[in-house]
């Protein structure tokens, strides 16, 4: 699912929501970019169109990862 607010992914067997506030690289995705995800190793997803990775970790316990992800003015558009 995807709407204006974030996305629902399903790792493992576990439903997690997935918002833009947190992860704003998938705010302006493609939607076939925010779908083309997959596992990187036992802990981890990734987006490789959009050079994203997330531990299953902050998936499960976003209160121990408060900082909001921030765009780089470095990072290209």
């Amino acid at each position: 699912m995807i709407n204006s607010q974030g996305m629902m992914l399903s790792v493992l067997g576990n439903d997690y929501f997935v918002s833009y506030n947190r992860v704003p690289w998938l705010r302006n995705a493609r939607i076939s970019s925010a779908l083309n995800v997959r596992m990187a190793g036992k802990n981890a997803i990734e987006w490789p169109e959009l050079d994203v990775d997330l531990e299953i970790d902050c998936l499960k316990h976003p209160e121990r990862y408060p900082l909001v992800m921030k765009r780089s003015p470095l990072d290209v558009l």
